[in-house]
């Protein structure tokens, strides 16, 4: 079940793409909890996962796995991935050796 969404769209060419990211409720897998995600890019749906000993755990490494993915892509490399504006940050969490590659307000972010 899809508990989450947000609407992202890479600018090339003058054409805007969606990208949509979706969240899905965190699933008891054994003694752990999975949550799942999917990054519909314009080539392709990435699908992926992170694992918790919770749910709690689950869905805040899943947002994580988000942030890097995005901040990994060659549409945020070119510069053509935008959320509400361009160059603002998406709006993700990433772990604490990734926020060097954070951009705008996601830059803004001040723990530790």
């Amino acid at each position: 079940m899809i508990i989450a969404t947000r609407n992202l769209s890479v600018q090339e060419n003058g054409v805007r793409h969606p990208v949509q990211v979706r969240l899905f409720a965190p699933e008891q897998d054994g003694d752990s909890w999975m949550c799942r995600y999917e990054i519909d890019w314009p080539e392709v749906t990435r699908k992926s996962f992170a694992a918790g000993l919770d749910t709690i755990q689950a869905l805040h490494l899943a947002l994580q796995k988000i942030g890097i993915d995005i901040y990994m892509s060659k549409h945020h490399e070119s510069g053509a991935l935008i959320w509400i504006d361009p160059d603002d940050g998406y709006g993700f969490p990433v772990p604490k050796n990734g926020r060097d590659f954070l951009i705008g307000s996601d830059k803004a972010f001040e723990g530790r």
